[in-house]
C-alpha cells in the first residue's frame, strides 16, 4: 500500500508556476530560476541585514534549512538531529548547550519564542518560506535588541494575481519522505496560501527516526483602499527520538550509536504546537500607517529522557504594535517607526521518574511524578527609530529599545519551608542604536552601527543548585560596533559584502551541569566578540545557454574571555568555547538551457573548543554537497521537475554539533560530539498548476 502511494505522489509533484509581479513587471519563474529581486526587507529603515530565499535554498535539499542558514556570514547553526538546532550568531549563543536563545525568532512578524527567549527553528518548514532575514547583533530595534540578533521568517504567498497548485515530493536515504502540498492565490483583494507538509526519516544513527505533519494557513483581505486584516495559522506536530551526544571513544569506534541510556530507554520529544496571529493593517494618513497583530501560541510537549520523563505546556499571549510615517526633516523626506511588543507566558512543567528498566525493553515507561512547576514570564518591549537625511547619500538612523521582563516561579509540588516559588523582574533596560549610512554611487554603499544590546538569563540559569530563584543573576549586556560596505563591480556582475565588527559583553552568562538533568547559571565575566564577513558573488555568462555563478562567504572570529574566573581558574585571554576560529562556504551554481541546473556546495568548519580552558577542541572538517534539477513547462498551465543531490559527497566523518564544558556521570567520558550524517541522496519530483 505504502508503495502505492508513494507511486501516485511522483505524479502529482512540485514546481511553482509562472507568475508575474504587476507592481514591478519582475516575472517569477520557476523555482530554479533565482530572481534576488523577490526579496523584501522587513527590519526598519537602513538597519544591515542579510536576506536569503530560492537562490541559496535551491543549493540544498529542502530537509536542510540548516545548511541554508550556514551560508551566512557570521551565522553558524550546530545541528545535533533534526530536532536538535542552536543558532549562534557572531558567537551569541555558542555557550547555550540545548536550543537557541539570545536572539527573537519571528514568523510574519509574529514572536515565535517562549518567555525565557528560547526559540526552535525546526518547527518550521523550508518549502514553506519565501525568505529568511538575518539581523546580526542587537541592532534590529523593532525587533528586540537581543545579542544575537534577531532571524526573520516570510511564508510562501502568490505574486501576482494568480492561482497555483504545487506539490513538492523528495525521497531519499534513512527512509527519507518528505511531501509539500500547496496552493497560493491572489485576485487583487483576498491573498490566499495553504501548505500541508508530512516528513518521516529513519535517520541515519540508532534511536533518531523523526516525523512531522505541518499546516500553514496565511491569509489576507484587503477591505478598502485603507485597511487590511491578515490571519496567519501555523500547526506542527512532531515526534523525534533522541540518540543523544557521543563521547570520544564511541564517536570514533561507532559514529552511528545512540547513547546507551537513551537508546535502552527510547527516548524522544512529541512536540504540538499552534501559532495564530491576527492583523490589522491602517493606513491612518497620507504619512502615517499602523500595523497591530495579537497573537497566541500553545506548545504541548512531552519529553522522556532516561532520567525521568518531562510533560510540559506553554501558553503565549502577545500583542504588537507598530507605527510608520513620514516627514519632511532638513528639506528633505524622514521616515520613523514607533511601537510595542507585550509578550506573556505560561510555563507549566511536571516530571516523572522513567521506568524503562522495568519496561521489559519497551523503553520509556512514565512512574511516579516528582516535581510541579509553573512559571509566568512577561516581557515589555517599546520602540522607535528616526531617519536622518543629512544630505542624498548620507543618512543616520537612530533607534530606542527598551525592555521590561519578569519572572514569576511557583512551586507547586513542595510544601512549607521546602517550597522554592519565588519571583524575579528585572530593571528596564535602555538598548539604544544609531546608524550611518552613505550611499556613495549606485553601486557603492558604506554603513556603520553602534548599538547596546542584552539576554536574559535561561529559567534554569536563574536558579541555584537548590532549584531556588537566584537574586543575584544579572542579565549580559553588551554593546556592538560594526563598519561595513556593500559593492557592486564590473557591471554589476561581482557582488561584495563586507564587514567587520567587536561586540564587548560584560556579566557573561555561564550555564554549568550539575547532574544528568540539571543547569544552573552565574555571571562570570566579560567576553569580546571581534571578527570579519565577506562574501563574494559572481555572475557569469558564458552564453546564450550557460550562466555560472560562483560564491565565497568567509566569517572570521576572534572571540576571546576578556575577564573570565570561575572557581578559583581563570581562563582570561582564552578563546570562547563553542565557537570556531574560521568557517567557509563556497560553492558554485550553473544553469544550462534555462531548464538545467547543477549547483556543487563547500563548507569548512575550523576547530571548536569543547572547554573554556581551551585543552580539548573538536577536529576542523570539510563537507561537499551538490544538487541538480530539471524542469520543463508543459502546455501554459502545468510545469513538471525532478531534482537529485548529495549530501556529504565524500563522505566524511564530523561532528556536525558539540557540546561544551559537559562531564562523565558514572564514571563514563564526558559526551562532546554529534555526529554528522555520511553521504546520502535525494530525489526530489515536482509538479505545478496554475489557473
Amino acid at each position: 500500500m505504502r508503495i502505492l502511494v508513494l507511486l501516485a505522489l511522483c505524479f502529482t509533484l512540485t514546481i511553482n508556476a509562472q507568475t508575474t509581479i504587476e507592481s514591478d513587471s519582475i516575472t517569477q519563474l520557476d523555482e530554479i530560476v533565482l530572481i534576488d529581486a523577490l526579496k523584501s526587507k522587513r527590519s526598519t529603515g537602513v538597519t544591515p541585514s542579510d536576506i536569503i530565499s530560492a537562490k541559496v535554498f535551491q543549493n540544498y535539499s529542502p530537509v536542510e534549512m540548516v545548511s541554508a542558514l550556514n551560508q551566512i556570514t557570521g551565522v553558524y547553526v550546530l545541528s545535533g538531529a533534526l530536532n536538535t538546532n542552536r543558532i549562534t550568531v557572531r558567537g551569541i549563543g555558542a555557550r547555550t548547550l540545548f536550543g537557541t536563545d539570545k536572539l527573537r525568532l519571528y514568523y510574519n512578524e509574529i514572536p515565535v519564542i517562549n518567555g525565557a527567549g528560547s526559540s526552535e527553528i525546526e518547527q518550521f518548514d523550508l518549502e514553506n518560506l519565501s525568505q529568511i532575514e538575518v539581523v546580526k547583533g542587537p541592532k534590529a530595534t523593532a525587533f528586540g535588541a537581543n545579542l544575537g540578533g534577531a532571524i526573520l521568517l516570510t511564508p510562501k504567498e502568490a505574486l501576482g494575481l494568480s492561482t497555483n497548485f504545487s506539490n513538492n515530493f523528495t525521497t531519499g536515504s534513512f527512509g527519507l519522505l518528505k511531501n509539500n502540498l500547496s496552493f497560493n492565490h491572489y485576485d487583487g483583494k483576498l491573498r490566499l496560501g495553504v501548505q500541508y507538509g508530512h516528513m518521516e526519516t529513519d535517520g541515519y544513527r540508532q534511536n533518531s527516526n523523526f516525523e512531522r505533519d505541518g499546516f500553514l494557513l496565511n491569509t489576507s483581505y484587503r477591505l478598502n483602499e485603507k485597511s487590511q486584516v491578515s490571519l496567519l495559522l501555523n500547526h506542527i506536530d512532531f515526534t523525534a527520538q533522541i540518540p543523544s551526544s557521543l563521547g570520544a571513544t564511541a564517536f570514533a569506534e561507532n559514529p552511528q550509536q545512540a547513547t546507551f541510556t537513551w537508546r535502552a530507554s527510547q527516548g524522544f520529544e512529541a512536540n504540538n504546537t499552534t501559532l495564530v496571529g491576527v492583523s490589522y493593517q491602517r493606513k491612518l494618513s497620507e504619512n502615517l500607517e499602523n500595523t497591530s497583530s495579537i497573537f497566541y501560541n500553545y506548545l504541548d510537549k512531552t519529553e522522556a529522557r532516561f532520567f525521568g520523563i518531562l510533560e510540559e505546556i506553554t501558553k503565549t499571549f502577545g500583542f504588537r504594535t507598530r507605527f510608520v510615517g513620514s516627514f519632511n526633516l532638513l528639506g528633505k523626506s524622514s521616515q520613523y517607526t514607533l511601537g510595542a511588543e507585550l509578550f506573556k507566558d505560561e510555563y507549566d512543567w511536571d516530571e516523572f521518574q522513567n521506568l524503562y528498566q522495568e519496561n521489559n525493553g519497551n523503553g520509556s515507561l512514565k512512574g511516579e511524578q516528582f516535581a510541579r512547576n509553573k512559571e509566568f514570564r512577561t516581557q515589555l518591549n517599546t520602540f522607535g527609530t528616526i531617519l536622518v537625511p543629512f544630505t542624498d547619500a548620507f543618512t543616520m538612523q537612530l533607534g530606542l529599545n527598551l525592555n521590561n521582563t519578569k519572572y514569576n516561579f511557583q512551586d507547586q509540588f513542595n510544601l512549607g519551608t521546602t517550597n522554592k516559588s519565588a519571583q524575579r523582574q528585572f530593571k528596564t533596560i535602555a538598548l539604544p542604536s544609531i546608524n550611518f549610512n552613505y550611499q556613495y554611487s549606485e553601486n557603492q554603499k558604506y554603513y556603520a552601527n553602534i548599538s547596546r544590546g542584552f539576554s536574559n538569563p535561561s529559567l534554569e540559569e536563574t536558579l541555584t543548585p537548590d532549584g531556588v530563584i537566584n537574586p543575584d543573576i544579572e542579565q549580559e549586556i553588551g554593546v556592538n560596533y560594526e563598519l561595513g560596505t556593500s559593492l557592486y563591480l564590473n557591471d554589476k556582475k561581482l557582488h561584495i559584502n563586507a564587514t567587520i565588527y567587536q561586540m564587548n559583553v560584560n556579566n557573561l552568562l555561564v550555564s554549568e551541569r550539575v547532574n544528568e538533568d540539571q543547569l544552573i547559571g552565574k555571571n562570570a565575566g566579560k567576553t569580546r566578540h571581534s571578527g570579519l564577513e565577506l562574501a563574494l558573488n559572481y555572475r557569469l555568462k558564458m552564453s546564450k545557454y550557460l550562466e555560472l555563478q560562483p560564491f565565497l562567504n568567509y566569517t572570521f572570529n576572534a572571540h576571546k574571555f576578556v575577564e573570565f574566573i570561575d572557581e578559583d581558574e581563570d581562563f582570561s585571554g582564552n578563546n570562547l568555547t563553542g565557537v570556531p576560529k574560521h568557517l567557509i562556504t563556497s560553492g558554485l551554481q550553473m544553469r544550462w538551457f534555462e531548464h538545467f541546473y547543477w549547483n556543487i556546495t563547500h563548507q569548512y568548519v575550523d576547530a571548536i573548543p569543547l572547554t573554556d580552558a581551551n585543552t580539548i577542541s573538536s577536529d576542523s572538517f570539510n563537507v561537499y554537497g551538490m544538487r541538480m534539477g530539471y524542469q520543463k513547462k508543459l502546455y501554459s498551465t502545468f510545469t513538471l521537475g525532478i531534482d537529485f543531490g548529495i549530501n556529504n559527497l565524500f563522505d566524511s566523518t564530523y561532528a556536525q554539533s558539540v557540546l561544551i564544558n559537559t562531564q562523565g556521570f558514572g564514571g563514563n567520558e564526558p559526551r562532546y560530539f554529534y555526529p554528522g550524517n555520511p553521504i546520502n541522496y535525494y530525489v526530489g519530483f515536482r509538479l505545478g498548476y496554475r489557473l
